[in-house]
């Protein structure tokens, strides 16, 4: 294919460029996605011109990256990033350029890029597709080629390497092996780059339909081993009873398994059993055991949400799941046990932690899981979602003020009886009156709570 249809408003866009004595083209992975004939979510483009020129063609402009050439443009109710072409200096601590140089040529442009399938430009003007790298090829052939020396690319910018592994999984591509050579010998300096931005190709990868493509390549380069540690040293560490692969391989297909919707739960599914690794141990009859590996997941879990800079949310969100996913309802369970199980999940992440559970099963021995398997499960939550309503401190029909009015004094203290409340009322829902909890509250105050004091 050698034209691409293009959008009129990104043609009256490119046109006024042409007005002024400038070219604009579309470049990178628009043009890849294209030509894939996957939806576009966004344009890059490229021009000759320089900021200076920019801003004197258009009155709304945002310098959002003019240390490096880049505006971005408001037109038409739409935002466009336009870069300046241009040549970059050396790198700092494999990153970022220490300084750019203008240019007017659009092929020292592009061949400055990573991959050969983000090197292609289109002409807006008349769709017309440049590829000066042999991108199109390499995008028939389905694979992730480093343009020119990989070497050179990946000191250039460590996060390449990660990226390389992202775009396999994206794309369901392969990586060419000059390419992936490459990256085995340089993976150590990925450890230069922020948690920021491996935070964001690490998200990337959790939404792509197999993140298990790209955790592969990462195991295999040693990129794993740099950014992840904890995760690779899984590898080798066997199961019992029904697992059929190692710790890792365990974590990596049971991020496959869960929601590609739930980016959070895919990686509460990659990190749920790293704990493994460090409490393996062996009982008094041979048996492999792995002792509160649960608590311990969540302690190097928490370690890598932070040093990937993860939000407060997300790792409160990532680190509740780790810690209750070991969760096994049987028939036998008491509405109490239901309405604690609920108390403890908390309503708003019992969906998340089925789709972790189920993904974890799956990834066990590549069982599918019957849809009744947690239907009844969910049944009985539903039910005490529908009339209990008890699922926090809050729900109960008395307060601290209540308690203090009976001579209960506010500390510590109280919040003991305020529990000890609660816990009566998710044994028994029929209990939840002011009259009932305070005479419960007087009777344990009086009996326990002195003796205690």
């Amino acid at each position: 294919m050698n034209t691409l249809p293009i959008d009129r408003t990104i043609r009256d866009f490119a046109r006024i460029f042409k007005n002024n004595g400038h070219a604009l083209y579309i470049v990178g992975g628009a043009v890849r996605d294209a030509l894939l004939g996957r939806p576009l979510s966004d344009y890059d483009f490229s021009t000759d011109a320089t900021p200076g020129e920019m801003k004197s063609m258009f009155r709304s402009v945002i310098p959002t990256g003019i240390a490096h050439g880049t505006l971005t443009i408001l037109f038409e109710g739409e935002m466009f990033e336009v870069t300046t072409f241009r040549t970059d200096g050396d790198y700092i601590r494999h990153r970022k350029p220490s300084q750019v140089r203008y240019i007017t040529d659009l092929k020292e442009d592009l061949k400055r890029r990573d991959f050969t399938i983000n090197a292609l430009a289109v002409d807006p003007d008349d769709g017309t597709v440049y590829d000066y790298v042999e991108g199109k090829q390499d995008l028939k052939r389905k694979l992730i080629r480093s343009i020119g020396d990989p070497h050179v690319r990946f000191h250039e910018d460590a996060l390449r390497m990660l990226r390389a592994c992202r775009f396999a999984a994206t794309l369901s591509f392969s990586v060419d092996e000059r390419t992936l050579e490459a990256m085995s010998e340089m993976h150590h300096l990925l450890s230069h780059v922020s948690g920021e931005r491996v935070h964001i190709e690490l998200f990337k990868i959790l939404s792509s339909p197999v993140p298990s493509v790209a955790l592969f390549l990462m195991h295999r380069t040693r990129i794993l081993e740099t950014l992840f540690p904890e995760i690779a040293a899984g590898d080798q560490v066997q199961q019992r009873e029904l697992h059929i692969h190692d710790v890792m391989t365990h974590n990596f297909y049971a991020c496959d398994a869960a929601p590609r919707t739930e980016p959070l739960v895919r990686l509460a599914a990659l990190l749920h059993d790293v704990g493994k690794t460090y409490t393996r141990t062996v009982d008094d009859t041979g048996q492999l055991i792995f002792h509160n590996h649960e608590k311990e997941s969540v302690k190097i879990a928490r370690r890598i949400l932070k040093r990937i800079k993860c939000s407060n949310d997300e790792v409160e969100t990532v680190l509740h799941l780790v810690g209750h996913h070991m969760f096994h309802y049987t028939s036998e369970w008491s509405d109490a046990a239901v309405r604690r199980f609920i108390h403890g999940v908390g309503e708003k992440h019992i969906d998340q932690l089925f789709s972790l559970r189920i993904a974890d099963i799956r990834a066990t021995n590549k069982a599918q899981v019957p849809p009744e398997m947690f239907q009844e499960f969910r049944d009985r939550i539903d039910e005490q979602l529908r009339n209990a309503r008890l699922l926090s401190l809050r729900d109960l029909e008395i307060n601290g003020n209540d308690l203090a009015g009976i001579g209960i004094p506010k500390g510590p203290q109280m919040g003991k009886v305020l529990n000890e409340l609660f816990e009566t009322v998710l044994d028994d829902p029929s209990q939840n009156t002011r009259q009932k909890l305070l005479e419960i509250a007087k009777k344990y105050w009086e009996t326990r709570m002195n003796l205690i004091l």
